[in-house]
């Protein structure tokens, strides 16, 4: 692997950087917190080739906004649902913009 491979990776949100131990330091919670969170399928964490879990920067942000429900009070379950249906009604209210964009008049004239 090259050095721009590896310098490219410090970017990549998406690299399972962080394993359990230091996620779990950097979130302020519990080893525990991380596997229930993995159990509820909220995060799939990746897996070393010793088998030790290792997550990235954008799991480690959902896994903060599940922190931040969980520690108002609501159940874990609860809380990694909600999360899921968030994410779902982000992701459907993108479509429908980028739908309504394509239908405008404004589109149709610009074609």
């Amino acid at each position: 692997m090259s050095a721009d491979d590896m310098l490219d990776r410090l970017d990549d949100d998406d690299y399972p950087a962080y394993t359990m131990g230091r996620a779990a330091e950097m979130l302020g919670t519990t080893q525990g917190f991380l596997r229930a969170i993995g159990e509820a399928r909220l995060i799939t964490p990746l897996r070393s080739a010793g088998g030790h879990r290792r997550y990235s920067r954008y799991q480690l942000r959902i896994a903060a906004r599940a922190r931040e429900l969980v520690d108002r009070g609501t159940p874990i379950e609860a809380a990694c649902r909600i999360l899921v249906l968030e994410d779902q009604l982000e992701e459907a209210q993108r479509i429908n913009a980028k739908y309504r964009a394509a239908q405008s008049p404004d589109s149709a004239a610009a074609a």
